[in-house]
């Protein structure tokens, strides 16, 4: 019994540690303006994509650190550049996370499927905290005709070692800044995303 309260309370005490360590970052980070010269450039031809004007004035980033993106609220974000073809080392890794870890419940390109949401649109209204929250300790929704399960990934380093990544990149396709495509081009890999990696890892 005592080994089954540990299993259930250890990805809900990661959750709760990731997420109380992610509004710390977020609350500290002073409100600001989007920065123009990191506004995105979107692909006027990517017919897969849809775009939300409110979502990407909302999600622009207002400042770079180390390679990495942030929106006014300190929030991890994307940036998009050359007309639609290159995005930032965060959101190609997530793409690739994405489609290594989470496609199979959730569709490609997170459309969705018959029996898990379409992670494009959940991430209209979820806000990274929640987001963290659910992917470390899991979910689990039920109704008279249905029961569906988002099961606890805090023990999977494949997942929470990236999940800035993953939210960037969902957060791309949810504000309709990326669409159905693999990312052609990338900015190079941030030497803080290679330590950060093999920090998380234990490599």
């Amino acid at each position: 019994m005592r080994d089954l309260s540990k299993a259930v309370l250890r990805p809900f005490a990661a959750g709760l540690a990731l997420a109380t360590v992610a509004m710390v970052a977020v609350h500290a980070e002073d409100a600001k303006k989007a920065d123009p010269a990191l506004a995105n450039q979107l692909n006027p031809n990517d017919k897969t994509a849809e775009p939300d004007e409110k979502l990407l004035a909302k999600d622009a980033a207002a400042k770079v650190e180390d390679g990495k993106y942030f929106d006014a609220a300190g929030t991890p974000t994307f940036h998009i550049t050359d007309t639609g073809k290159k995005v930032d080392w965060y959101t190609y890794s997530g793409y690739r996370r994405y489609h290594a870890e989470c496609h199979v419940c959730h569709g490609p390109d997170g459309m969705g499927s018959t029996y898990a949401p379409a992670l494009k649109d959940s991430l209209k209204y979820l806000s990274y905290e929640e987001f963290v929250g659910i992917v470390v300790g899991g979910k689990q929704d039920v109704n008279a005709s249905t029961q569906k399960v988002m099961p606890a990934f805090g023990d999977n380093k494949n997942v929470t070692c990236y999940m800035d990544d993953i939210y960037v990149y969902l957060k791309a396709r949810a504000a309709g800044a990326l669409g159905r495509v693999r990312p052609g081009d990338k900015e190079d890999k941030p030497e803080a995303a290679r330590k950060q990696e093999k920090e998380c890892l234990g490599g």
